[in-house]
C-alpha cells in the first residue's frame, strides 16, 4: 500500500530558482504536497548553486536535466523561468518528450498576480493567464481566410505587442513577415526568435522610422502588404507629458506617414493600436493617441482601404508595466509607491492584446473604433498588496507609500463613453464604438503649426482637440 502511495507522487524538478520559482515550489508544498515532490531547482546562475529555497536545494544546472531526470525518476518538469527563450524551451521540450517526462510551463508572473486564490493549479495550468475574466477565444479561421499567404508589415515590431503580434500571425502561414522598427537589437532579436518556427514565411527585417514619410512611402511601395498592424509608438505617460512635440512627431505624425502610404498603395487592411488613455485624455500620451484616431478616421472616409483602430488597457509584462516596478521595490525592502489608493486601472495580458489585434482586423469595414470587454477594473494599490505577499513578506514588512497623482494621469480610465458603445457585441468580449467624426480642420491645424509653439502651448492645443465634444458627421455602417 505504501508503495502504491508513493508512485502516485509526482518527483519534481523545478527550473529556475527566481522569484516565480520560489513562488511556485511555497504553493506546492502547502497545498499539494501529497501529488508533488519537488526534489530541487535547476538554476544556470553560479550564484545560486547550492541555495536553498522553501527548503529545497538548487541541485544543478540546466544541463544536468537529462542526468538528474534518470537519477532520481522524476515525472514533472517546471518551467519556472519566465524570460526562457524559444530556442531553449524546444530544446527542454525535446528532451522530456524523449525521456517520458511531464512539462510544464508557468505563465509570467505578472499575468498569475489579478487572482489571490489559488495562484496556480498544477494539475491544470491555463494556457492562458488568469485574469478576472474569461479570456478572449480567436475565430482562427476568419483570421487565417484574411491572412494566409499574404504579406503583412507590423510597425514596431520589436516592441512588447509588435512581436508578439508576430508570433501569433507565423500560425497563420502569411507569404511574408516585414518586421518594421527603429531599434536595430530589438528587430534582431525578434528576427532571430522568429526564424526557428517561421516555416515557409518569408521574414523581412526593416530598420526604418515612422516618422521619415519619404522612407514610409518607400517600403511599402516596395513590399506592397495586404494588411499593417501599426503597433510603433511612444506609450510613456510621464515622458510624453514634458515632450509634446515628440509625442505629435512620433506618434501623430507617424501614424499619419504610414496611413498615407497604406492609403497611396492600396493596402487592404489597416490596424492601429490605441489606448484607454485616448478617451477623455488629460495628458499628452493620451491626447496623441485620441489625435492618431482621429487621422485613422479620417482616411477612413475617403480611402479605399479599410481603417480602424483598437483600443484596450495597460498590458501587464510589457516595458514599463508596474509589475517589474513594484518587484525591484520589494527587492530592496521597500517602500512600495503606489499613486493613490483609489487609482484602478483595466488589465489585460501581452498575448490577448496581440489576439484583438489580429481578429478586430477581420471584423473592419472602415473607421470603427474596437474596445475589449475587460471585466472589472482592478485597484493597484490591491496589487501592490498581492505582489508583497507572492513575494514573502507581510504588509508589516515591506511599506506602501503613496506619491499622488504625476502630471498627465488619471485616477481611472475609461475604454468608450456611454453614448460611444454599440450595445451588441460584434464577437464575444469584442465592442465597437460609435464612430464620430470631428472637425479635422483643428487636427491639420496643429500638425502644421506644432514647432512653432512652446511645450505648454502644445499641450494645450492637443488636449482641446482630443476632449472635442464637436462632432460633425456620424457613421456606423457595420454590419454586425
Amino acid at each position: 500500500m505504501e508503495q502504491t502511495n508513493f508512485q502516485q507522487v509526482k518527483n519534481t524538478l523545478i527550473l529556475g530558482a527566481g522569484d516565480t520559482g520560489h513562488i511556485i515550489a511555497k504553493k506546492i508544498m502547502k497545498e499539494q504536497e501529497g501529488t508533488f515532490k519537488i526534489l530541487g531547482f535547476l538554476d544556470d546562475a553560479k550564484e545560486k548553486q547550492d541555495v536553498s529555497l522553501a527548503g529545497v536545494s538548487v541541485i544543478g544546472t540546466l544541463a544536468d536535466l537529462q542526468r538528474l531526470i534518470k537519477l532520481y525518476d522524476i515525472k514533472l518538469v517546471i518551467v519556472a523561468i519566465t524570460n526562457m527563450d524559444r530556442i531553449a524551451f524546444t530544446r527542454i521540450e525535446s528532451l522530456c518528450k524523449l525521456a517520458d517526462v511531464e512539462l510544464r510551463r508557468i505563465p509570467c508572473i505578472e499575468d498569475l498576480l489579478l487572482k489571490n486564490e489559488p495562484l496556480i493549479n498544477l494539475a491544470d495550468i491555463p494556457t492562458q493567464s488568469l485574469l478576472n475574466r474569461e479570456p478572449i477565444q480567436l475565430n482562427d479561421a476568419a483570421i487565417k481566410q484574411q491572412l494566409h499567404q499574404q504579406t503583412v508589415l507590423i510597425t514596431g515590431a520589436g516592441g512588447s505587442i509588435g512581436s508578439e503580434m508576430c508570433r501569433q500571425l507565423l500560425k497563420y502561414e502569411p507569404k511574408s513577415l516585414i518586421l518594421l522598427g527603429h531599434g536595430e537589437n530589438s528587430i534582431y532579436l525578434i528576427e532571430q526568435e522568429l526564424r526557428e518556427k517561421a516555416g515557409n514565411t518569408t521574414l523581412i527585417p526593416v530598420i526604418a522610422d515612422i516618422k521619415n514619410r519619404q522612407q514610409m512611402h518607400e517600403i511599402v511601395g516596395e513590399y506592397a502588404p495586404n494588411a499593417i498592424y501599426h503597433a510603433a509608438a511612444h506609450k510613456h505617460v510621464t515622458l510624453m507629458e514634458t515632450n509634446p512635440h515628440e509625442a505629435i512627431s512620433n506618434n501623430v505624425i507617424g501614424t499619419r506617414n504610414i496611413s498615407e502610404a497604406a492609403d497611396r498603395f492600396g493596402v487592404q487592411s489597416f490596424v492601429m493600436i490605441s489606448s484607454d488613455k485616448a478617451v477623455n485624455p488629460t495628458g499628452v500620451m493620451g491626447a496623441s493617441k485620441r489625435m492618431c484616431e482621429m487621422i485613422i478616421q479620417e482616411f477612413a472616409q475617403k480611402s479605399a482601404t479599410k481603417f480602424s483602430a483598437v483600443r484596450f488597457g495597460n498590458v501587464l509584462g510589457s516595458r514599463g508595466s508596474v509589475v517589474p516596478m513594484f518587484k525591484k521595490q520589494i527587492a530592496k525592502g521597500g517602500p512600495v509607491t503606489v499613486t493613490d489608493p483609489q487609482m484602478t486601472r483595466f488589465f489585460m495580458t501581452i498575448p490577448e492584446a496581440a489576439s484583438l489585434v489580429l481578429q478586430s482586423g477581420v471584423f473592419s469595414q472602415g473607421g470603427e473604433i474596437f474596445v475589449l470587454d475587460m471585466g472589472e477594473e482592478v485597484k493597484i494599490l490591491d496589487l501592490a498588496k498581492n505582489i508583497i505577499r507572492l513575494s514573502g513578506y507581510s504588509l508589516d514588512d515591506i511599506e506602501i507609500k503613496f506619491t499622488g497623482l504625476r502630471p498627465g494621469e488619471k485616477l481611472y480610465e475609461e475604454l468608450l463613453l456611454e453614448n460611444e458603445l454599440e450595445p451588441q457585441q460584434i464577437y464575444p468580449k469584442i465592442y465597437v464604438g460609435k464612430t464620430k467624426f470631428v472637425s479635422f480642420e483643428t487636427l491639420h491645424r496643429i500638425l502644421e503649426n506644432n514647432d512653432k509653439w512652446t511645450k505648454e502651448e502644445l499641450r494645450k492645443e492637443m488636449l482641446a482637440l482630443a476632449n472635442s465634444k464637436q462632432v460633425t458627421q456620424e457613421k456606423n455602417n457595420l454590419k454586425v
